[in-house]
């Protein structure tokens, strides 16, 4: 029997069909947390960059998405942000923080099971508007536009109609257009002029999709398709107009891999015979982390890869060289400061219980970690 990929998030992501059906849409309404504040590290007060937001999923039906923010020029580590900044909003930031991305002054925050996109100010975190977006899952941005991937229909239907991506003026943060693409789309990205969206089809296996979505910015219409492998999720380009693509498989004989798409021909180029999870881009490197449940063996196999994608080829490392691999449970969040090259890194342990952060140099050597919320997951990086 093959792997499963990241076993564990049966609890707390949309793609997999179990978890949803358990818990059904209810929210519950825990008190608010105050914003904590915590000096973790020495802070560089010349940093390029400012500092990172941290979004915390938070367990599914608890309404306990959170935001953090480390400062990267004072070292300091601030907990649950959103809701100092937004005292009003009753119920906190949400259920389940799906994505986060920064566009000009705006911070834009997804949150699945709220259906909504909150879209705050930058520097203060303060709610700017929130705008009601069904079963919304990933957020990306090009020429002034912010563009949002959706399931569409209730968590974890198998008879959801096909998702959507939604077109947001980043200006007036008004809904301007809406395209159909595959079922239950996941992450996207722009590249040479073309979005693509992955296609995951993921509440209804084994009926999973596998295709690319290729979509003209201009005219706002789905332009093709492009086959690549079943269950697809994440979608990171290059400097070389690659896409580097995730496919969870089926979770039980059709195992994790990674492509690569040519955005020049649309067509996949290579495969690298690997688990990918978290995936993230900086320069010529690609940095990859997997957890894979072994049947056999009852247990996760968790993985670090790093790919040099100049020439597409594996390197013979990882990208943590000091053992500190060893404590992290669930790998999850991933970037890459690309300043310093140094690398984020988060632990999501039982899903249940505040997770880590940590940061390790450019030569895979921790630097610091700091406790979390709940299932930390998406960064960041505010300039």
């Amino acid at each position: 029997m093959n792997n499963l990929l990241d076993r564990p998030s049966l609890m707390v992501t949309s793609i997999l069909l179990a978890g949803y059906m358990l818990f059904g849409s209810c929210r519950k309404n825990p008190s608010v947390i105050p914003e904590q504040q915590e000096t973790v590290f020495t802070g560089d007060p010349s940093s390029p960059i400012q500092g990172l937001y941290l979004l915390n999923e938070g367990n599914m039906n608890m309404n306990k998405a959170s935001l953090d923010y480390v400062d990267l020029r004072t070292g300091v580590y601030r907990r649950n942000i959103y809701n100092q900044a937004n005292p009003e909003v009753v119920k906190g930031l949400g259920d389940v923080g799906n994505d986060i991305g920064i566009y000009g002054s705006k911070l834009y925050v997804v949150v699945n099971v709220s259906n909504k996109l909150e879209v705050l100010d930058a520097k203060s975190g303060k709610r700017l508007k929130q705008i009601d977006i069904n079963n919304c899952r990933y957020v990306t941005f090009y020429k002034n536009k912010a563009y949002v991937s959706a399931y569409l229909g209730k968590v974890g239907d198998p008879k959801a109609p096909n998702g959507i991506v939604t077109e947001i003026d980043t200006a007036t943060l008004q809904r301007e257009r809406t395209v159909t693409v595959g079922r239950q789309p996941e992450e996207m990205a722009v590249v040479n002029g073309k979005l693509y969206v992955a296609n995951s089809g993921g509440y209804s296996p084994p009926d999973y999709e596998r295709t690319l979505s290729v979509i003209d910015p201009v005219s706002f219409q789905e332009i093709k398709r492009i086959d690549v492998a079943i269950n697809l999720d994440k979608v990171k380009a290059d400097r070389y107009g690659d896409l580097y693509v995730t496919s969870r498989g089926d979770y039980y004989d059709i195992p994790s891999r990674l492509y690569v798409v040519d955005t020049r021909t649309d067509q996949v180029k290579k495969v690298f015979n690997i688990a990918a999870s978290s995936l993230c881009i900086d320069d010529n490197l690609a940095y990859i982390c997997a957890t894979e449940w072994n049947y056999p063996q009852q247990k996760n196999i968790i993985s670090y890869t790093l790919i040099n994608v100049r020439d597409e080829t594996q390197l013979n490392r990882s990208f943590i060289t000091d053992g500190t691999d060893q404590q992290i449970k669930v790998p999850y969040g991933l970037a890459v400061n690309p300043f310093t090259k140094d690398v984020y890194l988060t632990d999501a342990k039982e899903y249940v219980t505040p997770g880590t952060l940590y940061c390790f140099d450019a030569n895979g050597k921790k630097k610091w970690q700091v406790t979390t919320g709940d299932i930390p997951a998406h960064i960041a990086f505010k300039y």
